[in-house]
């Protein structure tokens, strides 16, 4: 289990359905990248559980060049009030998936 916290400004993406993520840092990309194998469920896909502004959820990250995104769903985003340009404080737990 790897368990941080970090800053991070929330970025819209948009594809085919508009995303909105928070990037995570390079120093913490890194780190996850070292762990991928032990925990991702294919795909380089890495599930996590993580808090911002209170509100829990678990999620998966996406490899996206040298780093990773945390994908911030709807109800996070409701709850949370934030939006594309916001910054966010994170903390985030890396967790082997469930098979």
């Amino acid at each position: 289990m790897l368990q941080f916290r970090f800053e991070a400004e929330v970025i819209h993406w948009r594809g085919p359905s508009p995303f909105f993520f928070a990037p995570i840092p390079l120093q913490h990309s890194a780190e996850i990248r070292r762990v991928s194998k032990l925990v991702t469920y294919g795909w380089g896909v890495i599930p996590v559980e993580a808090e911002i502004g209170g509100v829990v959820f678990r999620t998966s990250l996406f490899p996206k060049d040298e780093i990773y995104l945390l994908p911030l769903k709807v109800d996070v985003r409701r709850r949370t009030n934030i939006t594309a340009g916001d910054p966010v404080s994170v903390d985030m737990i890396v967790r082997p998936a469930q098979r």
